[in-house]
């Protein structure tokens, strides 16, 4: 067996932790008879919940909320929700003046996730768009002096998970663009030696791979959908942007002739991110002594620079799924959550924090905010700047990524 193959504290416990819920929706759905507003896209959409139990409520309300509504009285609605639990949730929407949309029952899952497919059903009734409510997300936590696990959890961050028992300090967890593995950064020991180390996770076995553990730096694994990983790593002096082949196999190219060096600066690259369709990467670079983003083809070639107009010092850069937009971290002062179209142009300042990556919807960002004592998860609704904060969880937690 390779030395630097390596596997988790249960395959079993985490394959049922990622096993998905099905919840199935039924019963007389009224069909598309709903007055929309055509302001909903870019205003927070009144919307009263009614009959509903506290546990449905809270649960509906932080959906709704997360997704660009704003709860209200009744009386202030554009949309009711009506609902009540029989031996299963049963839900109702309909527009101020009285026309049925849906009238749905939802058996199947906890009541918990009724009421996620719930929201989902209802912002996809009213702004077109399917819901997120069902969305799981990874992120880092500290548990102890010096330890941290990558965690995965329901995008609203309950049911928080392990995956990892490194015990170590870990970093930059990331998705397949398949969803059944992860990419994270763990300062692995091997022989007494402590060093950064690109991991591979199989979410279903709980297998473990070493990607990349070069002298220097290693970290910021990302897979396109092409199956190319892409990593940043010091090995020929300052940290750059490496690309790996499909299939590609460290113990295999324990020199790394094999990559392709995306960049050579004396400056250090950080924060990558592919665009969608795996045809550019985008990454955080200096030039001059002025941080910028940039996007290379996925091939190679020249850098080219991102503009972000009115913002300062961005890094850590997301692409959205659809393409048209890159959130990023811009540090003036404090630090805060910007947006920018994908070419480049006028940024804006979306909430306070750091380290955002996009939801499915491409109109939510997950990201990083600084407390006194410790650091949490949030959830702003773009369009709006509606901040949504996460529970607290046991440790610090930061560094979210938000699957599909």
């Amino acid at each position: 067996m390779n030395k630097f193959r390596i596997f988790c504290f249960s395959t079993f416990t985490v394959f049922f932790l990622f096993k998905p819920t099905h919840v199935f929706a039924a019963e007389g759905d009224g069909g598309g008879r709903l007055v929309v507003p055509a302001e909903v896209r870019n205003k927070l959409i009144p919307v009263a919940l009614v009959g509903f139990p506290p546990s449905v409520s809270s649960v509906l309300s932080f959906d709704l909320e997360v997704m660009g509504c704003k709860i209200v009285p009744e009386g202030d609605a554009s949309f009711v929700v009506e609902g009540k639990i029989e031996d299963a949730l049963v839900g109702k929407l309909s527009d101020k003046t009285g026309n049925v949309e849906f009238h749905r029952k939802y058996p199947g899952g906890t009541v918990r996730d009724q009421a996620h497919a719930l929201s989902n059903d209802v912002i996809k009734s009213i702004t077109g768009k399917p819901g997120i409510a069902h969305t799981q997300i990874l992120f880092k936590m500290k548990t102890g002096a010096r330890a941290e696990e990558i965690f995965l959890s329901d995008y609203d961050g309950h049911q928080p998970k392990a995956l990892t028992s490194d015990k170590t300090l870990v970093g930059s967890p990331k998705w397949s663009p398949k969803g059944d593995e992860i990419f994270y950064t763990s300062w692995l020991k091997r022989g007494g030696l402590e060093n950064t180390t690109v991991v591979r996770q199989n979410l279903a076995t709980g297998s473990r791979d070493v990607m990349a553990r070069y002298r220097g730096l290693n970290t910021g694994g990302v897979l396109s959908p092409q199956g190319f990983l892409a990593m940043i790593l010091s090995k020929g002096g300052s940290p750059d942007v490496y690309v790996a082949p499909p299939a590609w196999e460290f113990m295999k190219d324990l020199k790394g002739e094999k990559l392709n060096r995306m960049c050579k600066t004396r400056e250090e690259e950080s924060g990558v991110s592919w665009s969608p369709d795996g045809q550019w990467l985008c990454f955080a670079t200096r030039a001059r002594g002025k941080r910028m983003l940039v996007k290379v083809a996925a091939q190679g070639g020249n850098m080219i620079r991102i503009p972000t107009n009115g913002v300062l010092n961005p890094s850590e850069p997301s692409w959205s799924h659809d393409g048209r937009w890159i959130a990023f971290t811009s540090q003036m002062g404090g630090f805060n959550v910007c947006v920018v179209p994908a070419q480049g142009g006028e940024a804006k300042v979306v909430a306070s924090g750091e380290g955002p990556t996009w939801a499915s919807n491409s109109r939510n960002l997950i990201f990083t905010r600084r407390g006194v004592n410790k650091r949490r998860l949030a959830i702003v609704d773009v369009p709006t700047k509606q901040v949504k904060i996460l529970p607290a969880f046991d440790g610090s937690s930061s560094q979210p990524a938000w699957g599909k």
